[in-house]
């Protein structure tokens, strides 16, 4: 049976049939290194492993070709404002672009390894193919295809009449080329960039016959797919995000050049989201893989659980997910380990045959790479009553395909000299019956990072998964769903202080003030650490076992503003809530005047930063003691029981800004007074998130929350409150 997959050209699933017998070309878009590849990026390329894998096992000779974009990103709202991210990322870093290049290359190359994606035959760099990019260029024009501005060079895609075969933006209805302005110089709209005539100033350029420039985004990929696999090839992989306009870029300056059909088969995998939402750095779910790895998971748990889902389908990452593809990786590897006990070194070619099982995962494999199902099998082997051996050997020979390193395995929980002591030392005090000291034996390993099992042939060690470890120090939650509601149980303190928590030093003066002033008051401090990479939970757990009004969450990775505040909500006991930015520091007794303004019925929420509106368009912060229309979230008191008048805060708010104004409103919109008192001994400092994000992340977060504050509260100008004259 033959390998068949879905060809976004045709839409359809077709076998795979190279043009040369017994031997298939592979080219993938590889990645732009002017920053590490975040984990979306990264299931694009484990699906070409796959792929890749898959065609090996079937006997095929697979050329494998990713290319390394090191002149800039060149996305077409890019291009024509002549950005390149490369450079943008050599200014930000305050190095050159090609030490950012070469970084990242480097960084990316290690990523790949830690994921155990098999290295491909070539990595070209764009900027050692730019005379094959002008050659193309220059046949273009000779075809004419192709048409100068200005130094400038563009592919006429009226001169292409299947322009849009892939993506189903066809002529008749394709709008005006790309995302962002349209560059004046094109003759149509639709027309895309082959060369850009540098900019004065600009550092990474190139001679070319008609000056100095660099090239567009598309033309690389042909380039380099044509030096090293020729005018056609068989299979081209990418994500779908590269559909259009790239693909559709590439085959049309590339057919365009040769005349002849480009790329046979067209793979593309789908996208992963993070939390049900794209990832975006702007939002803080641009998880890298070094990300997860700094909270202690095996890259190789991603690879597991990107293999739950089909490539061509969408798969939504949580940490929740991460966490249940580790302990199944975890799990697997176990029984390798113990299946190797007894010093039998399994290999593939030891394997009892095909089998049934051994049918049905490749006819799962070979079925539009239903890595799913065949991941279904694998388990069902693992439960079956096959011998050790035999579950061994079927495991390793679809591991050639999964690659999960199972065959490492046996190697890997290999024990250094003192676990290998202590592991004996208890194998014999058991058999004297002296449980207590055989379990200190057993503790001493834990702490050199190695668990002691009991099994039936005697006391064995392997090292603890990154799941234990973890729980060595404090568990974590994934999403504000995981923790439960105390909104129900009665009060048990006066005020419970709410502090979404991240920036170590913001944080700490945040918590020490409130702390401190506190005086003799009835408290609690319920403190969100909000995925924090840096010591911020290290720092919060000891202040909690330091401190007992102090109770910590940790969440495994930022949930987004709006989550981790309801957590705070949830988990708070307090008749009086405040919440409190970190950013904000408490300068003396804040408890007694917020008591005082909240005795009277009609306040719902008091706090010294109040903001007014004339149209609910625009807001600005008043000076004077009284009723204002939202309150700032640097200070936001209530009393805890409005809660269950008003709810929770949507969790779309991911980020800060405009969430205060929608919370706000619940407050008004149930007849609750908003009262501001600038005397609340609160100082303001800068906001550290604020400040990290550039002004054009900025503005569109502020103005998609705002977006959402819109939508609900819009038309309801009978909310606002009239400030006196004056």
């Amino acid at each position: 049976m033959a390998l068949r997959i879905h060809n976004t050209l045709t839409r359809t699933i077709e076998e795979v049939a190279p043009r040369k017998p017994g031997v298939v070309t592979l080219y993938t878009c590889g990645p732009t290194v002017y920053r590490s590849a975040h984990i979306g990026n990264l299931r694009s390329y484990l699906m070409a492993d796959w792929l890749r894998r898959a065609l090996q096992h079937q006997g095929f000779q697979v050329r494998h070709v990713k290319n390394i974009t090191d002149v800039g990103h060149m996305r077409q709202e890019m291009l024509e404002r002549g950005e390149d991210k490369v450079i943008a990322a050599a200014i930000a870093e305050g190095k050159t672009p090609q030490e950012i290049a070469q970084s990242y290359t480097g960084a990316f190359f290690r990523d790949e390894a830690r994921l155990n994606i098999l290295p491909a035959h070539v990595h070209p760099r764009a900027t050692e193919h730019i005379p094959e990019m002008l050659a193309i260029i220059q046949e273009l024009v000779r075809r004419g295809h192709a048409y100068e501005r200005s130094g400038n060079w563009y592919f006429s895609v009226a001169s292409f009449p299947s322009y849009g075969r892939l993506s189903g933006n066809l002529q008749a209805s394709l709008q005006g080329g790309a995302r962002g302005e349209v560059d004046p110089l094109k003759q149509d709209p639709r027309d895309f960039t082959l060369w850009k005539a540098a900019e004065p100033g600009r550092s990474l350029k190139w001679p070319s016959p008609w000056g100095d420039g660099f090239p567009g985004w598309h033309i690389e990929c042909s380039a380099m797919s044509m030096k090293y696999l020729g005018p056609q090839i068989d299979i081209h992989t990418g994500g779908v995000d590269n559909i259009f306009p790239h693909h559709e870029g590439e085959i049309a300056q590339s057919e365009g050049a040769t005349g002849v059909p480009f790329v046979r088969y067209w793979v593309h995998g789908q996208h992963l989201l993070a939390d049900g939402v794209k990832m975006a750095k702007s939002v803080g779910n641009a998880y890298t893989l070094g990300d997860l790895e700094q909270r202690g998971f095996d890259p190789l748990s991603f690879r597991y659980l990107c293999l739950t889902a089909r490539f061509n389908a969408r798969l939504n990452f949580t940490f929740s997910a991460l966490r249940a593809a580790e302990q199944a990786l975890a799990r697997l590897r176990h029984r390798v380990w113990e299946w190797s006990l007894d010093g039998w070194e399994a290999s593939p070619s030891s394997s009892p045959g095909p089998g049934t099982y051994g049918q049905a995962f490749w006819q799962r494999v070979e079925d539009n790479l239903d890595l799913p199902g065949a991941l279904s099998t694998l388990w069902a082997v693992v439960r079956s009553e096959l011998p050790a051996a035999a579950k061994l050997s079927l495991l390793l020979e679809f591991d050639q395909v999964l690659g999960l390193g199972l065959a490492e395995t046996p190697a890997a929980f290999r024990v250094p000299p003192p676990v290998a002591a202590a592991m004996e030392g208890r194998r014999v005090l058991r058999l004297q019956t002296r449980y207590g000291e055989a379990d200190a034996l057993r503790d001493q390993a834990h702490h050199q990072g190695y668990r002691l099992e009991d099994t039936r042939s005697g006391t064995q060690a392997r090292p603890l998964s990154p799941l234990e470890r973890r729980r060595d120090r404090w568990s974590a939650v994934s999403s504000s769903r995981e923790v439960p509601s105390l909104l129900g149980e009665p009060d048990a303190v006066e005020f419970s202080l709410v502090v979404v928590c991240d920036y170590l030093q913001d944080v700490q003066r945040c918590l020490d003030s409130a702390l401190r002033s506190a005086g003799p008051h009835s408290l609690e401090m319920v403190a969100v650490d909000d995925g924090s990479t840096d010591e911020t939970a290290a720092w919060l757990a000891a202040l909690a076992r330091q401190d007992r009004r102090v109770r910590v969450v940790h969440a495994d990775h930022p949930l987004g503003e709006a989550a981790a505040r309801n957590i705070g909500l949830k988990q708070s006991l307090g008749r009086i809530i405040v919440m409190l930015d970190p950013s904000a520091e408490v300068m003396g007794d804040l408890f007694i005047p917020v008591a005082r303004h909240l005795q009277d019925a009609t306040v719902g929420v008091v706090g010294p930063f109040g903001l007014y509106t004339h149209d609910l368009r625009e807001f600005r912060e008043v000076s004077h003691t009284g009723d204002v229309d939202a309150m700032q979230s640097y200070c936001f008191a209530f009393r805890r029981a409005l809660l269950a008048q008003v709810g929770l805060l949507p969790e779309s708010f991911r980020y800060y800004r405009n969430l205060d104004l929608y919370a706000s409103f619940l407050f008004r919109d149930r007849g609750y007074r908003i009262l501001a008192d600038p005397s609340l001994p609160v100082r303001r400092h800068e906001h550290r998130l604020w400040l990290d994000l550039s002004d054009e992340e900025r503005k569109r977060l502020s103005r998609d929350n705002f977006r959402r504050f819109l939508r609900r509260w819009g038309q309801r100008r009978d909310l606002l409150v009239t400030l006196p004259v004056g």
